[in-house]
């Protein structure tokens, strides 16, 4: 498996997610969007990087576990 099938994994996965995400709760998440954009720049450079980084080691882990 190659990085671009990996690649496109990874962003179907997140898509198909926020999708669903959106269809089930749609008050909801507009209403975690709002308290969101009430937050500090900080804290959601934060969250980001802290997102950034679990997703890489998510990935990464899955490309060792199919590679063994």
């Amino acid at each position: 498996m190659g990085w671009g099938t990996v690649l496109l994994i990874a962003i179907g996965g997140a898509l198909a997610v926020e999708g669903a995400a959106w269809a089930i709760f749609p008050r909801g998440m507009r209403d975690v969007y709002a308290e969101m954009m009430s937050m500090p720049d900080v804290m959601l450079h934060r969250a980001g990087l802290i997102s950034v980084a679990l997703g890489s080691v998510m990935i990464f882990g899955a490309v060792k576990m199919i590679g063994s």
